[in-house]
């Protein structure tokens, strides 16, 4: 196939999420367009001490209507299994499965993922019973031997964050470049971009990217916790996600996975694909300020933002012909802290200046929580889901205006509108942003 280098258009053919509020895509894009929460009290570890006992879990989840042979990844961790279910719906939607020809060395994988092995403590109590303090002393050796023994060696290999790599692989018997990248909240969209590009300057032709992570887990939450990132809100857990609302008081922890399928428009088709959106640019750039928190006047975001735009050939100070704003939706990374969201809506009117106002923007975590590592991925998917649709996911719990931050939020509700071009935006401790601009398919 003749390829143009860094000339090629790039579209999504399959889109699959494992999420807090659902296992596939139009069951979740439903239950955000009518403003539900999949948050609740936390279970996978006894969190009744912590300043944060609520979370937004994955429930009632399996692989095994995913995958070709469960036993296969028998040992794989929350992370890969998470992944294998989102990647799965993905390649299927995108008619990859069964299609005859395809050559596996031209088809790439790009991830944000992160870790996925949970609950070591108590999994080593379990194994590890009958030795109590003193025996542990009297005879340290016999008890090391025994602990090592109890120990299962495949807990280490498979918390490795680029794990959920080898299952995607194996599973889908990909053989071109296989690439993670885990730049904590942005890692996701990040991959989305760099996998994008590979596919723009022709290294490939295919590409399966998205992000998966779990942090429901002691350290996940004691960490967030001690930075104060977490909401300590009590009573109704729904509640306790406010992005951009006066009284948000930080981000209800998430996990899942959204996996993607992008293509060479030449070879989606060519093989007769149908594509659900294009991927028209891409943006990253680092704020080179603090390790956990971003710049204050938002430039690193403003840059990423400006960026993507730029490539995209969209000038943000512009109006449409028919007066519409240049785009007509973004996916915020809208964490429910104070300062990110203060710093989201600087980035923004600094970037699409007096445009800003008429531009909605709503963050999808005040219903599906933080999904760290993958939040940036199914965030760009309801970017493709409101060009399809033509609604707007709200940003719920909005109910005391920030009196700095009067941007549209699209609050509490979805609302319907006119949808063609849209950003997603994700930034990350240390200081790394990430844009992406999607658009209506159009040949």
């Amino acid at each position: 196939m003749t390829t143009t280098k860094n000339n090629r258009r790039v579209v999504v053919t399959g889109m699959g999420w494992v999420t807090p509020l659902g296992h596939d895509v139009d069951t979740v894009w439903k239950r955000l367009l009518n403003s539900e929460s999949g948050m609740g009290p936390t279970t996978r570890f006894d969190a009744r001490t912590f300043p944060t006992n609520f979370s937004a879990e994955v429930r009632n989840y399996t692989i095994q209507p995913f995958v070709k042979d469960a036993s296969v990844h028998a040992t794989a961790g929350l992370n890969s299994q998470f992944a294998l279910g989102a990647a799965s719906q993905a390649w299927r939607q995108s008619g990859l499965e069964g299609f005859a020809g395809l050559n596996k060395k031209r088809i790439g994988l790009y991830l944000g993922a992160g870790e996925g092995v949970i609950d070591f403590d108590n999994y080593a109590a379990s194994n590890l019973a009958g030795w109590n303090a003193e025996e542990r002393k009297i005879d340290g050796v016999r008890w090391a031997e025994h602990a090592h023994r109890a120990m299962d060696r495949m807990r280490e290999v498979e918390q490795e964050p680029n794990m959920p790599l080898a299952h995607l692989a194996r599973e889908f018997g990909i053989r071109g470049p296989a690439l993670n990248c885990l730049t904590a909240c942005a890692a996701s969209t990040q991959a989305i971009g760099e996998a994008f590009s590979l596919i723009q300057r022709g290294d490939t032709d295919v590409m399966l990217s998205g992000g998966t992570h779990t942090m429901i887990h002691v350290l996940g939450v004691t960490g967030f916790n001690r930075l104060t990132a977490l909401s300590t809100s009590k009573g109704d857990p729904t509640k306790a996600s406010r992005p951009f609302d006066a009284t948000r008081d930080g981000f209800v922890m998430g996990e899942g996975s959204g996996m993607i399928v992008m293509e060479a428009l030449d070879h989606a088709l060519a093989r007769g694909a149908t594509p659900l959106a294009e991927v028209a640019g891409y943006g990253s750039s680092a704020d080179a300020f603090r390790i956990t928190d971003i710049h204050p006047e938002g430039r690193g975001g403003a840059a990423s933002m400006a960026m993507a735009l730029s490539q995209a050939g969209i000038d943000p100070l512009a109006r449409r012909a028919d007066g519409r704003a240049a785009i007509d939706y973004i996916s915020a990374h809208g964490t429910g802290t104070k300062e990110n969201d203060s710093i989201e809506t600087r980035g923004v009117k600094r970037v699409f200046g007096t445009n800003a106002k008429d531009i909605p923007m709503s963050s999808i975590k005040s219903m599906m929580g933080h999904l760290i590592a993958a939040a940036g991925a199914v965030e760009f998917m309801t970017c493709v889901l409101a060009i399809r649709d033509g609604m707007l996911p709200p940003t719920i719990n909005y109910g005391t205006p920030d009196p700095d931050l009067d941007l549209d939020y699209v609050p509490n509700k979805a609302r319907s509108a006119k949808v063609d071009i849209c950003l997603s935006n994700s930034f990350g401790f240390g200081g790394q942003n990430d844009t992406l601009v999607v658009k209506r398919f159009s040949e």
